[in-house]
Formats: structure tokens, C-alpha cells, sequence
């Protein structure tokens, strides 16, 4: 299975955010969608970086609340782990544990932002391949 069986079911939606909006503005998006993370970037299709709610709460546990009028580039992570449509979701999951992600970026073949995916949208999509197999088996057994 690949990233492109779980985009088909939740769609290529990202919420974005340009890296000199503040802290409060990205609080207010996450809000607004119910998401964790946004990607953040200047053009809309390139990824400067990815900000999420554990970015904001550790910057204010280090920072304070001033950061929330500070910009998003001040608290966002540069090196973003990004994937493709194409890469095995088993391994998407790998990563996503191992570097300790919850949210990938996924980039076309032209390097543009696409979508993202969850470690939620990934669960949810093993689960729903799981229930189909039960269904089949069970259905296999009693007829």
C-alpha cells in the first residue's frame, strides 16, 4: 500500500502558514481546521518548514507568552521530513516513529507541496484495511 491509497480518502488539503505570521495567527488556524501542524511557507508551494501544537507549548514553557506575537519562523522546524505519494505507507510509519514525527509533508514529483499525512491518517487507513479483512474472512468462513 502506498501514501496515494491514504490521500484518496482524505484529500490533498494543507493548511499553510507564511513564516512572518505570528505564533497567535498559526493558534488560530490549528483552531479553525481542528489539525496539529501546518506546513509553513512563503509561496504556498514550497516547504520553509513545519509548526506544530508541541512547537508552540515547548516555546512557551522555555519562552513564555511573548512568543505568541513572535513569528512562526521563530519556532518552526527547518528540516522537515517529506515523502511522496509513492513511498510504502509501512514505511512511512517506520519513520514517522523512529525521527519521532506526527505530520510528513507530501511533495510532488516537481518538489511541490501536494498534501500531508498524520500518523492518525496512516492509523486510520491500517485500521480500515484491517476491518475489510475481518469482513472478508468472516464472510468467507460463514458462506
Amino acid at each position: 500500500m502506498k501514501i496515494s491509497d491514504v490521500l484518496r480518502n482524505k484529500g490533498g488539503e494543507v493548511v499553510v502558514i507564511k513564516p512572518d505570521d505570528t505564533v497567535s495567527t498559526l493558534l488560530a488556524k490549528l483552531a479553525e481546521h481542528g489539525i496539529g501542524a501546518c506546513v509553513v511557507s512563503a509561496d504556498g508551494t514550497h516547504v520553509d518548514g513545519i509548526v506544530s501544537e508541541r512547537d508552540v507549548v515547548r516555546h512557551l514553557h522555555s519562552s513564555g507568552s511573548g512568543i505568541l506575537e513572535g513569528s512562526v519562523a521563530s519556532i518552526m522546524t527547518s528540516e522537515v521530513t517529506t515523502g511522496t505519494a509513492h513511498d510504502d505507507i509501512a514505511d512511512m510509519a517506520a519513520t514517522m516513529t523512529e525521527l519521532r514525527v506526527r505530520h510528513v509533508p507530501i511533495l510532488d514529483s516537481d518538489g511541490r507541496l501536494a498534501a500531508i499525512v498524520s500518523i492518525g491518517d496512516i492509523v486510520k487507513h491500517r485500521l480500515s484495511e484491517l476491518q475489510l479483512e475481518r469482513d472478508q474472512l468472516r464472510d468467507y468462513i460463514t458462506h
